[in-house]
């Protein structure tokens, strides 16, 4: 379920890469989100969220995010408690960076939006994962930038190293199955000082 956390790399660098004159881009978390989404039982579909998110890109096109794993919302308390103690084994957050094309999207005027990929590193509990995503990105004015993702993104859960640990949360919630794919999706909007 963590892995919900690489994609937002991918959409933070794309943010960035929109406008190639900024000092730093910085996350209003305010207006951001990451959801993802777990399957149980074979057919119980549910949407969580994390909380705490926050990021910057530099006018290097160096991008880092940082998303607090307490902050899980699955909406049942004792299920937070247990994403937490089981999943994301006490860790305090997961950190994702990336390096993006600064000269490609700076063309977008005002208003102007465009689709493209981008490629980040997850760093959660001691595993580095490689991550990839095709990103929808709209200027919305000189300082102000959206990042979406372009559709859903399917995150393998045991690539990320959360197969134990989900295991686990089975256990204990009694249930016959849980997916070891989430589908995420995220809504991203930077500013940066005129």
């Amino acid at each position: 379920m963590s892995k919900l956390t690489t994609f937002v790399t991918a959409i933070t660098l794309c943010a960035a890469a929109t406008i190639s004159y900024a000092e730093t881009w910085t996350l209003d978390a305010s207006v951001s989100k990451i959801s993802f989404g777990s399957i149980k039982n074979d057919s119980i579909g549910e949407s969580h969220t994390f909380n705490d998110i926050n990021g910057a890109v530099n006018n290097d096109g160096a991008v880092t995010l940082k998303i607090g794993l307490p902050s899980v919302q699955t909406m049942i308390e004792v299920r937070n408690e247990r994403m937490v103690a089981q999943v994301f084994k006490n860790a305090v957050a997961a950190t994702i960076s990336a390096q993006v094309d600064m000269a490609e999207l700076n063309k977008l005027s005002v208003g102007e939006a465009t689709t493209v990929e981008s490629e980040g590193t997850l760093s959660l509990l001691g595993t580095d994962t490689a991550l990839d995503a095709a990103l929808f990105v709209m200027r919305l004015s000189e300082n102000r930038v959206l990042v979406t993702t372009d559709g859903m993104i399917m995150l393998d859960l045991e690539e990320a190293g959360l197969s134990e640990g989900i295991n686990t949360l089975q256990e204990l919630a009694s249930l016959d199955s849980i997916t070891r794919v989430s589908p995420v999706t995220m809504r991203l909007i930077f500013d940066t000082q005129p």
